[in-house]
């Protein structure tokens, strides 16, 4: 996934901390009545953002810093759970959230910091085929290849329509309007082509061509497969997609560490020009000098944190201006794998319902989980809500009828285990990741990535070159720590360093324009893949 599913970073300045091999665990947070624990640097997030935002700031030699994690463990929305049993009874461990490294890298260009994360720890991770699917209707398996050829042809040509729209501030519009323009227009009642629709965009994006930008929708998905790479590594690694960040930030966070406060729900943030104060649910309370909120935006969106004063207008406005979707999982394990054991995906065109129980993936086959006779099924935004509004027992049977008419020579059982998210249920997260919408500007992007007085602004969402991956808030915490740690040691750099951006507050816009000028796609704002990235987080300046 995306989680599942846009780099601008200047290296990090400052030394490192000599790294601790046991992992932070959690540590209780206690109020003293009336007075605040003090810090220079608060992070609300223990996710990617929240950690690398650390990261940056131990490497500019700033300590002074507390984490606050809503959640009893790092790691954000790379969240896993047990699921099943395997031959020796014990339970698979799977991923409710982000599941894939997207965009890896090649050996000769760029990496993906995610990536290389991930080989760091040596995670388990197997390549994602997207080639090897096969498709269904309600009459079992059919013939979809015209059709994804189709998709495939108008798509190339739909690439290159929004890298010239980007380039030359033409209008945005969206998604389906650009691919109807480059020759793909599915009739609404052609089931088998709507499938593939879904396919090639949902499945990415968790919101459809007509709900999505079509400039920013190609911009974000070229600006990952086509600089980094188009090669996708699913998780399956049976220690938690999440063992990355919690071996990063055992370089710089001791087990137990007092500056990581898990269980720590924020429901208050008071900030100025001169400060940030953090409320908590249990009563305490944290002032510093500056502050990361890393929250995801389901969680601005839904008021679940009160800030005072109420942030200005121009915040608001981006914040519910843009789209947080929702990709849910829903895992099942039978007592076999009555389904083809070599295949990947499994595409099914409902005769009435878009998006209706549509891409089935096993982990049951060769070099995943062989013999786990586990597949899963995802949904995406209005039928992942409807499944969070129902119960699980009418989900398991809505999706059991799906398989009956996929495989309609085979007995379908009841699985052995079955589980899914609600992920707009949970508090912490109110959903999966982020979608651009269509005719919204960088300039309106801008306004949600700017910083309010002292308080910052992190996460996938706040990227506007990576919206909506793991890197891109891997790169969002990284600056925002390293612009904050450079205000606070009066070491704001020049722009002309060919390394290092300025620093400073970043920019907003009172009034916006129907487009963004094109000189606007700067690195100050956030915007660039070039030699300024930093392409090997573990080299320092």
């Amino acid at each position: 996934m995306h989680l599942q599913h846009l780099p601008f970073l200047a290296a990090i300045a400052g030394c490192v901390v000599q790294p601790v091999v046991a992992m932070p665990q959690a540590r209780t947070q206690e109020g003293s009545e009336g007075t605040c624990e003090k810090t220079k640097v608060a992070i609300l997030g223990a996710g990617v953002a929240g950690i690398t935002a650390a990261q940056a700031l131990s490497n500019a030699s700033v300590h002074d810093f507390l984490i606050l994690e809503y959640r009893d463990t790092i790691g954000g929305r790379q969240w896993n759970k047990p699921f099943g049993k395997n031959k020796d009874g014990n339970p698979y461990i799977i991923e409710m959230g982000a599941n894939w490294v997207q965009g890896i890298g090649s050996p000769d260009g760029p990496q993906n910091p995610i990536w290389h994360l991930a080989r760091k720890s040596g995670l388990v991770t197997e390549y994602s085929n997207y080639d090897n699917v096969t498709s269904y209707n309600k009459d079992g398996a059919a013939d979809f290849s015209a059709l994804f050829d189709a998709y495939d042809a108008a798509s190339e040509i739909a690439t290159q329509m929004a890298g010239k729209a980007l380039a030359q501030n033409i209008q945005d519009s969206t998604a389906k309007t650009g691919l109807a323009v480059a020759g793909w227009n599915p009739k609404f009642n052609d089931m088998e082509a709507q499938a593939v629709d879904w396919w090639s965009w949902d499945f990415e994006a968790a919101y459809s061509p007509h709900e999505s930008s079509f400039v920013f929708g190609y911009a974000g998905s070229n600006l990952t497969f086509n600089y980094f790479s188009d090669h996708d590594e699913f998780v399956m690694d049976q220690r938690g997609f999440n063992i990355i960040l919690k071996d990063l930030a055992s370089t710089f966070l001791a087990e137990n560490d007092p500056r990581l406060h898990l269980n720590t729900e924020v429901t208050n943030i008071t900030y100025s020009d001169h400060g940030v104060t953090i409320h908590n649910k249990d009563g305490s309370c944290v002032e510093a000098d500056y502050a990361i909120t890393t929250f995801s935006l389901g969680v601005l969106q839904h008021g679940a944190v009160t800030f005072h004063p109420e942030l200005p207008p121009w915040k608001q406005e981006a914040i519910h201006k843009f789209d947080m979707g929702t990709y849910t999982k829903i895992f099942f394990q039978f007592n076999e794998t009555f389904w083809p054991s070599e295949t990947q995906y499994h595409l099914y065109a409902d005769p009435t319902t878009r998006g209706w129980y549509p891409i089935w993936q096993s982990l049951s086959t060769p070099d995943f989980l062989p013999e786990s006779n586990i597949i899963f099924v995802t949904l995406t935004n209005e039928f992942s809500r409807r499944a969070e509004l129902q119960s699980d027992e009418q989900t398991k049977q809505e999706a059991l009828a799906v398989l009956r008419k996929m495989f309609p020579d085979k007995t379908i059982p009841e699985p052995t285990a079955f589980m899914y998210p609600r992920w707009t249920s949970e508090p912490w997260a109110h959903g999966s990741y982020s979608n651009w919408p269509p005719s919204t500007t960088l300039e309106m992007h801008e306004n949600l990535r700017a910083n309010t007085g002292r308080l910052w602004f992190a996460g996938e969402a706040t990227s506007p070159t990576f919206f909506g991956f793991l890197h891109g808030a891997y790169y969002e915490g990284l600056d925002a720590g390293r612009q904050i740690a450079a205000i606070m040691k009066h070491k704001c750099v020049n722009a002309k360093s060919p390394k290092l951006r300025e620093c400073g507050p970043r920019k907003h816009y009172e009034t916006l324009h129907g487009t963004t000028f094109h000189s606007e796609y700067t690195m100050l704002n956030g915007w660039a893949v070039d030699s300024f990235v930093d392409n090997n987080p573990d080299e320092e300046e």
